[in-house]
Order: C-alpha cells, then structure tokens, then sequence
C-alpha cells in the first residue's frame, strides 16, 4: 500500500491535535509544521478538510490554531486515508485475463485489505497512548 504525502500529513496532524487535546488550548500550524516538517501551504489545505468533516476546529486570533473536535477514539487511520483522499484503488489491469494474471491480482487485493485492516484497527487514541507510553523523545508535550 502506497501512502501519498497528503495523507501522511493528515494523519501527524490529527495526532498532534489529539495528543494536545487534553491542554485545551488551539495547536498553532506553524508548531506543526515545525515539528513535523510538513509544508504550511499543504498543511491549512488538509486542515480545511478536516475541518470540513468536523473533525477539526480553528480558532481565529493571536492565540488560535486548531483543536482536535471529536473524540479520538472514532477516528481511524482508514478514516483519515479515505477522507483526505487515499488513492488506493489497487492494481486492475485490463489487458490479458490469464490464470496467472488472475492469482497475481487475488494477492494484489489480499494485500490491499490487509492493509485496510490494519489501518481500521489504529483509532487516534489508541496511537496517543502508545505515543505516551512509548517512546517520550516521539512527541514535545
């Protein structure tokens, strides 16, 4: 499964709003971008995004940013992939239907599921507190 750079970014951004969800104050872009080195311009069209599926919130002036306005615990990384716009459709081909093309293309969609199913299992708050109880040089909190 390829994961493109939009939904790479997506995903550090809802984890650092939920890993500061608990302070109560807005998360800055800028501390995001800082921290995670994801370019500002690409990181207010993802937040946009988010925002419109409610999941995130801004808020204007000096001391504003965005706040995480779900519960982490219902938002997966499928979730995030599938809204930001995963482009995993996987590999069809229309040329030549052999057997041997046919059992290349059942290992092809097995291993995009399993993938799914993975990503499907990883809520926000599940990667929270691994982050909290892993290793603590991961996240500045």
């Amino acid at each position: 499964m390829v994961i493109s750079a939009r939904v790479h970014y997506a995903c550090l951004a809802m984890l650092e709003l939920a890993i500061r969800s608990d302070e109560g104050t807005p998360v800055a872009i800028r501390e995001i971008t800082d921290r995670h080195g994801v370019p500002g311009p690409f990181l207010v069209q993802i937040l946009r995004t988010l925002r419109a599926l409610g999941w995130v919130q801004s808020i204007r002036g000096s001391q504003g940013g965005y706040r995480l306005s779900v519960d982490p615990a219902t938002i997966t990384l499928l979730d995030i992939a599938e809204a930001v716009g995963s482009q995993e459709a996987g590999c069809r081909t229309e040329a030549h239907s052999t057997p041997i093309a046919e059992m290349l293309q059942e290992r092809w969609d097995d291993a995009a599921n399993a993938s799914r199913q993975i990503l499907r299992q990883a809520t926000l708050s599940g990667l929270v507190e691994q982050a909290r109880h892993g290793d603590a040089t991961m996240f500045y909190i």
